[in-house]
């Protein structure tokens, strides 16, 4: 009776079974093959020096504050046709004033936003000091 059960109609359980292992390898490669692909097509970081950083506040603080040092370097990276198009205009620093406190820390975090599909990779500074107006 056992033996019944794995031998009747084997010829059909094998074409099952090789037919499910194909099935199997060809989905895993097409999983695979866009994270290698990815991989392989990554240009080495690209550094933009002395980008300035704009501040971001309310409008009335807009003009009061200044940051030191003005300009930073960006390190960012992606796929090589994407980077070879990248200009320096389309990466933007920011330093968020909104919610500035100047009796609490002067340095502030520098946020970068980049286009889709670059990533960053390293900011330098990546603080900056907020100067603030002098009293008379």
């Amino acid at each position: 009776m056992l033996r019944a059960i794995f031998f009747n109609d084997f010829g059909w359980k094998l074409f099952s079974l090789l037919l499910a292992a194909f099935i199997w390898y060809t989905v895993h490669k097409i999983i695979e093959e866009p994270s290698a692909a990815g991989e392989a097509n990554t240009a080495s970081p690209v550094t933009y020096g002395a980008l300035p950083v704009f501040i971001v506040a309310t409008a009335a603080d807009m003009h009061l504050y200044h940051v030191n040092p003005d300009q930073v370097s960006v390190s960012v990276s992606g796929p090589s046709d994407i980077m070879s198009e990248l200009k320096e205009d389309q990466i933007r620093v920011t330093v968020d004033l909104s919610k500035f406190d100047s009796t609490k820390a002067t340095l502030q975090p520098v946020n970068v936003a980049v286009p889709g599909g670059v990533t960053l990779v390293k900011v330098t500074p990546a603080k900056v000091e907020v100067v603030a107006p002098s009293k008379p």
